[in-house]
């Protein structure tokens, strides 16, 4: 089973003072097992969105920390803002990450809520999927009014706190409210205009959110609201949903943005929201200028964004990881106010800093370097892997060049869709580089187990035999992956663009090299193994591989000196 892993996204009212809101985050790094991940400060809202991540009950205790420590430095009762907002930790959501399902996240957002209420007596509301009624999962239902509506709202019974005192007294004038909540992902999403109308800006949001707007009789902005016939306000809904937001104008900056919350990326992704963002401005008669990331965003939403931006241009979508994300970034603008950096902007990547370095990460020379050197690893196996790599990247180069021909527009999906396999090959390939080595460096942990005694000495021999077995399927899986990747230099030899097709030819006869070099690494760990009949199916599947992908070579290199 995985480790259980949710995020915890809390808003403080507090974008300005740089000393408060370190004093707020350092509580957090005080708690074993979390790890911040974002501090992201407005000074026009005057709110700091903070993430961290860590198993539940570590980041509920931070969680805890981080609303005693905003409650004793904010002051509510002096406080202002762009951003609504009811109290020193404005909102406290809890993420499921990974391991974890959203009713468990839930049952964790009321053990904090009432732990918040029991002992720091902050009055708390639950939303979302922690809610405690329909009417409370939104928002902002639960933050109408806002701050200087608290006093009254605490004193009305129907909006008695789901924990916490319900009086406004001296302390809750300080601290205000706090909404926690159990919730999807949410991303955090700004359009910058260029205007300085918050008006117009609001118009737009309004365009473009699920709630839309209420509709009026005769004058669309101040004639009387429409109801229902059950006295119900008529709502005129936008075109996106699972989409909130707002227009205002930020000071900072001296524009006006649409502050847009995408709550489910799977519904309405970040590259539709700033293209329907662009297409309601231009009918406003505004142009959207670029756009910022408030927090963090998944790999894959990034990853989306610039396959669907190369798509709308014709343009293979077969490139790589790094390539996409530029693409999105461009595309989207994500760096018209400040540089985006994805390593500080990417869950993933932020999540895998400070981890030990991948021999994939290290350049050409230090690559042979580290291969040459004394040090058994990496060896053999991480080499074939490596140089499958090289093959398949040479297939998906020729796959990008004849989708990009002058005159084959018309084809260009076809090769999109080649090279997109031949990313997944290479990806894949590139992942066993460094997972050939750390199999070796398994089985070499398990012969320094200590054998003292009988039952040591049972369990060192069954560690041995676990780790030879993945000492052979890592170069397996090499064996495998490189033979199934020269179904790229094949279509790439029979129809690429003929001034490439050496490189589609160099690329076969890496991939058959990679196969019979993966097939060594098999043939000789499996000498060590007790199980026959692993070793025998094993070897039997990989005689016919390596077979199959001589046989592939010899045919696209016919194909390739025919056509030379």
């Amino acid at each position: 089973m995985s480790k259980q892993l949710i995020e915890c996204v809390p808003n403080i009212s507090e974008g300005r003072d740089s000393v408060k809101i370190k004093q707020v985050t350092d509580v957090i790094e005080t708690v074993e097992g979390v790890k911040l991940l974002d501090v992201d400060p407005g000074k026009a809202t005057n709110r700091t969105v903070i993430t961290f991540v860590g198993e539940p009950e570590q980041v509920i205790k931070a969680a805890f920390l981080v609303i005693k420590k905003a409650s004793e430095l904010i002051d509510m009762s002096k406080q202002s803002g762009e951003h609504p907002r009811m109290g020193a930790t404005d909102v406290c959501p809890l993420v499921p990450i990974s391991g974890i399902s959203m009713e468990e996240t839930a049952a964790y957002a009321h053990k904090l809520g009432e732990r918040v209420g029991d002992e720091l007596n902050i009055p708390i509301y639950f939303y979302e999927n922690a809610a405690t009624s329909e009417e409370r999962k939104n928002l902002a239902n639960c933050r109408s009014g806002e701050y200087e509506g608290l006093n009254q709202k605490l004193s009305d019974p129907h909006w008695r706190p789901d924990a916490g005192p319900a009086e406004f007294n001296d302390y809750v004038k300080h601290t205000g409210a706090t909404a926690i909540s159990a919730r999807d992902f949410l991303v955090a999403y700004n359009v910058n205009l260029n205007t300085t109308s918050a008006r117009r800006a609001n118009s737009i949001a309004f365009d473009i959110r699920e709630g839309g707007r209420v509709k009026r009789e005769g004058n669309p902005i101040t004639g009387k609201v429409a109801q229902d016939e059950n006295g119900e306000p008529i709502r005129i809904p936008g075109t996106l949903k699972s989409v909130k937001g707002i227009g205002w104008y930020i000071e900072e900056y001296g524009i006006a943005q649409l502050s847009l919350n995408l709550t489910n990326i799977s519904i309405t992704p970040v590259h539709i929201a700033f293209d329907e963002a662009c297409k309601k401005s231009y009918e406003r008669g505004i142009r959207v200028t670029g756009s910022e990331l408030v927090g963090l965003i998944p790999l894959k939403a990034m990853l989306d964004a610039g396959k669907y931006f190369l798509q709308k241009q014709n343009r293979s979508l077969g490139v790589s990881e790094s390539e996409l994300i530029k693409i999105a970034i461009k595309s989207m603008g994500l760096d018209d106010l400040a540089p985006f950096i994805p390593e500080e902007k990417i869950i993933e990547y932020v999540l895998s800093a400070g981890e030990p370095a991948k021999l994939v990460d290290l350049d050409l020379v230090e690559f042979a370097n580290e291969t040459a050197s004394e040090s058994p690893a990496p060896g053999g196996g991480s080499i074939a892997a490596y140089v499958g790599v090289l093959g398949v990247s040479l297939g998906t180069m020729v796959a990008n060049l004849s989708s990009h021909k002058r005159g084959w527009d018309d084809k260009w999906e076809e090769y999109s869709i080649w090279a997109e396999k031949g990313e997944a090959h290479k990806n894949k390939l590139l992942y066993l580089v460094d997972e050939d080595t750390k199999a070796f460096n398994k089985i070499m942990e398990a012969f320094r187990l200590p054998k003292g005694n009988d039952e040591e000495k049972a369990a060192r021999k069954q560690a041995v035999e676990d780790a030879t077995k993945y000492a052979i399927e890592i170069p397996f899986q090499v064996l495998k992956t490189s033979y199934q990747s020269m179904e790229v230099m094949k279509a790439m030899a029979d129809s690429g663009l003929k001034s490439s097709i050496s490189d589609a030819g160099v690329g076969a006869l890496c991939a058959r090299t990679a196969v019979m070099g993966a097939f060594l690494n098999v043939k000789i760990n499996v000498s060590g193994l007790t199980d026959k009949a692993f070793v025998n199916d094993v070897l039997s599947k990989g005689e016919q591989i390596q077979r199959k992908a001589i046989e592939l070579e010899s045919e696209i290199l016919k194909i390739v000196e025919a056509k030379l």
